[in-house]
């Protein structure tokens, strides 16, 4: 029996639209009142479910690619650092590079506001103008801080650190300093442009795996969906695991099983499936 469902945002849990809409919500409270966690797992930062978009629903929240860990009432249970010299290093190594640091109290950009919104590409079309809208309304809540400087960062509990370098020769160098600090840092990227680097060991799956155990659930009563990069730990680390038709190639390998297109709802429909062959617990 599945107790536990886990599911990434984009492209996956979120509509064609990368948003959440009236059928989605509905479907996760049907699996809510039946007993069941569900945990949005995201490479986001946010402090809770009703910032990406789902109100008051108790979801549990795994974000940052698993760096950071949320509880359904959005108490942090568990943070991951980067290691502050490593960090200190890499930040040191690439000077001109807008990395946005992220910790627990915040989102700390190593360059202005400009910058930071030119370093995020939106796909072309209606989703990417609704992602793009999203997006402006995040930047404006307040919780990046921008035209930091190495020791502003630096005096934070950094988790992780996104940046998206579009200079060849730069995001090689980036990519080699990587490869050099592999016993440190990972770069877990959705889309393999966008640097998304944790400290070594952090994912999505062994964050689903460690909320599980807080909440007394087996793995093998875990089931995940996924589509991306960022994704494939996750999706090969449970029995149970699922990728959108849209998925990657990766993803959809990794999952092993493949199911609908989230434009007709494909993982809220699955969820709520599962929950109605099941029945409630206990």
């Amino acid at each position: 029996m599945i107790k536990l469902f886990a599911s990434d945002l984009d492209g996956t849990l979120y509509n064609a639209l990368h948003e959440t809409d009236a059928a989605i919500l509905r479907r996760l409270r049907r699996v809510l009142a039946a007993g069941r966690h569900v945990a949005l797992a995201t490479g986001r930062w946010a402090r809770s479910a009703a910032d990406l978009g789902f109100g008051d629903l108790p979801l549990e929240l795994v974000c940052g690619n698993g760096a950071f860990v949320y509880d359904a009432g959005g108490e942090l249970l568990r943070d991951v650092p980067i290691e502050p010299g490593v960090l200190e290093e890499l930040l040191g190594s690439f000077p001109g590079v807008c990395f946005n640091c992220v910790a627990p109290d915040g989102v700390f950009v190593r360059g202005s506001r400009a910058a930071y919104a030119a370093g995020f590409v939106p796909p072309r079309g209606i989703a990417g103008r609704a992602i793009a809208r999203r997006r402006r309304r995040h930047v404006s809540v307040g919780t990046e801080r921008f035209d930091q400087t190495d020791a502003d960062v630096l005096a934070h509990r950094v988790c992780k650190v996104n940046g998206r370098v579009s200079d060849p020769r730069l995001h090689a160098a980036v990519e080699a300093f990587l490869a050099d600090h592999a016993d440190a840092l990972v770069n877990a990227s959705f889309d393999g442009h966008l640097f998304e680097i944790t400290a070594a060991g952090v994912n999505k799956g062994e964050a689903v795996a460690w909320l599980a155990g807080r909440l007394g659930v087996a793995e093998d009563e875990v089931a995940v969906y996924g589509d991306g990069g960022n994704d494939l730990a996750m999706l090969g680390r449970f029995a149970h695991a699922y990728a959108p038709r849209g998925a990657s190639e990766a993803a959809r390998r990794a999952a092993g099983a493949v199911i609908g297109s989230c434009a007709w709802h494909a993982v809220p429909r699955h969820m709520a499936r599962t929950v109605r062959r099941e029945g409630p617990l206990g």
